[in-house]
């Protein structure tokens, strides 16, 4: 396994000498992936997550910066060179080859010792669930059975310096997609394995990984475990996100030391105004579960117009309109909802305040 290093890595596909910041595919970053862990490099579509996927694999050199796996520069360096493993969403397998030969053709590949092979691609093969197709063509088998061998094929191998998946289980079932990753995440538990997964699906990176590199636009806007990202998004984009539905998000002002909404202000436990510059874009960010309905007022409460109540499998979502700005709240599945529920409550320690859409407190 490998720590990862960039430093000062920026890449661009555009040619030419008049380029633009616009045309970094991804923007200036210095990140650390540590030996070991399992990361979730989590974003929308065309946010950079496979660009930054094959400057680690070495698929792609970066026109900026350098890459290090545990010190050494590998940043010219093949795929080969740097002993990764990685598996793309389409899966790559040998059709004239039996499912095992295509498990061991890695380990032989690189030398391994004849009479270990048997064991190794065997326990992978239990471990896929793919022992009763061991003896089969792979050209016989169905997509879902060859990505299997495909991730197969990187899992054998305990001499990597790290696993990379590339939208690895786009293309299986949801049920065996859950299977799956739960392998993956008891293979890691046992291996100890450097495993970066890309995905933009917010529930595989939640249930798979340690840390959670979330990037948008050629960014890493932040890098932490599912709770950190949850409790204190450090971006406004962090908390639509991350969340279902995402963080509800309040313009306000700020009038002596309190954030003001028209006439209602927000009781914030420890904020402290200084460094806020008079024409800062501020707003208040909370999770649904954080809010709270009630049917009485009160100077810590704001009335609300209710739109819609969803029935969701542990939860009601409700939807209100406060002033002419949506919000979501979640409440107990068991909890009626009426036109009286129409005063609102935030909870002070679960608010959150953004400057520029950049988390201050």
């Amino acid at each position: 396994m490998a720590k990862i290093e960039f430093r000062d890595i920026a890449h661009t596909y555009a040619t030419g000498n008049d380029i633009e910041t616009a045309d970094y595919a991804l923007h200036r970053m210095n990140q650390t992936w540590d030996d070991g862990k399992a990361y979730a490099l989590l974003g929308p579509s065309g946010c950079g997550k496979t660009t930054l996927l094959n400057v680690i694999s070495g698929l792609l050199t970066p026109k900026e910066g350098q890459v290090h796996f545990d010190g050494r520069d590998v940043t010219t360096l093949s795929p080969e060179e740097r002993n990764v493993a990685q598996v793309f969403q389409f899966p790559v397998v040998y059709d004239t080859m039996s499912v095992y030969d295509n498990l061991a053709f890695p380990l032989k590949n690189r030398g391994f010792n004849a009479n270990e092979i048997p064991g190794i691609v065997n326990s992978v093969a239990e471990v896929l669930d793919v022992e009763k197709i061991i003896k089969k063509r792979a050209s016989g088998l169905n997509a879902e059975d060859k990505q299997k061998i495909s991730l197969g094929r990187a899992l054998v191998r305990s001499d990597v310096s790290a696993i990379l998946f590339d939208e690895a289980l786009t293309m299986i079932d949801p049920h065996q997609k859950w299977l799956l990753r739960r392998k993956l995440k008891e293979i890691h538990q046992k291996f100890d394995h450097t495993m970066i997964y890309v995905t933009h699906d917010q529930s595989e990176a939640l249930t798979f990984a340690d840390e959670i590199v979330v990037m948008d636009e050629g960014r890493i806007l932040q890098v932490g475990k599912p709770e950190e990202l949850f409790e204190r998004p450090a971006h406004k984009f962090i908390g639509y996100f991350i969340g279902s539905p995402g963080m509800n998000f309040l313009p306000c002002k700020l009038e002596g030391k309190k954030l003001w909404f028209q006439n209602f202000s927000f009781n914030i436990n420890g904020f402290d105004p200084e460094g806020i510059k008079h024409n800062d874009k501020l707003e208040i960010g909370i999770r649904p579960v954080y809010l709270e309905l009630h049917d009485t007022a009160s100077e810590d409460r704001v009335e609300v117009d209710i739109e819609q109540v969803h029935e969701m499998a542990w939860a009601k979502l409700v939807q209100v309109n406060l002033k002419g700005h949506v919000l979501h709240v979640k409440v107990p599945e068991d909890r009626p909802i009426n036109e009286k529920n129409r005063f609102l409550s935030f909870q002070p320690e679960n608010v959150r305040v953004y400057a520029n859409e950049h988390l201050i407190h």
